[in-house]
């Protein structure tokens, strides 16, 4: 994608390697607006590999406004059997609280979806959390529409750990 002007003058581009400080300031603004001030363990030099490094395999989309990164988009590709095809998940959206209101959101969500229609991916999709009212009710208005039928499911730490130890046969 290449970059676009926004109807404000804001651009909208592929993130680019010197973008890691300010897009790690709005993932711990997302953390801190989900309640979960502690649970970042980003760094920029983590971001610089996962998005810049020999074979990335998650992207980012910027906003960028008077020379401040203030909205992102980070995704990464999925695939669906039932399709064939790929498709994007967006990990995260974030638009600086201060900027909201301005139609970034929507155009961030716009240039995905635009990737998946370009690349011919069928699917894009994401999670938010039940109590985020304001984000729900953005994503009803873009079109989106909720997936209530399925559950999120995790494994991390110490049971992450123990599914990965090697099954040993029963006697």
């Amino acid at each position: 994608m290449t970059s676009r002007t926004l109807p404000d003058g804001a651009t909208l581009r592929a993130a680019r390697p010197g973008d890691e400080p300010a897009i790690l300031v709005l993932i711990q603004a997302l953390a801190l607006y989900e309640r979960e001030p502690d649970a970042v363990e980003n760094t920029a030099a983590l971001l610089t590999e996962t998005l810049f490094g020999d074979a990335p395999k998650t992207f980012a989309h910027v906003v960028e406004r008077d020379g401040e990164i203030v909205g992102i988009a980070i995704w990464f590709l999925t695939y669906s059997t039932w399709t064939g095809t790929h498709g994007i998940w967006l990990e995260d959206l974030v638009v600086d609280e201060a900027q909201r209101g301005r139609g970034y959101g929507r155009a961030l969500m716009s240039a995905l979806a635009a990737i998946c229609v370009e690349r011919g991916y069928r699917r894009f999709e994401w999670t938010v959390l039940d109590w985020n009212a304001p984000s729900i009710g953005f994503y009803r208005a873009i079109g989106a529409e909720p997936l209530d039928e399925w559950t999120t499911q995790r494994l991390t730490g110490r049971r992450l750990e123990e599914l990965a130890q090697p099954v040993t046969p029963r006697a």
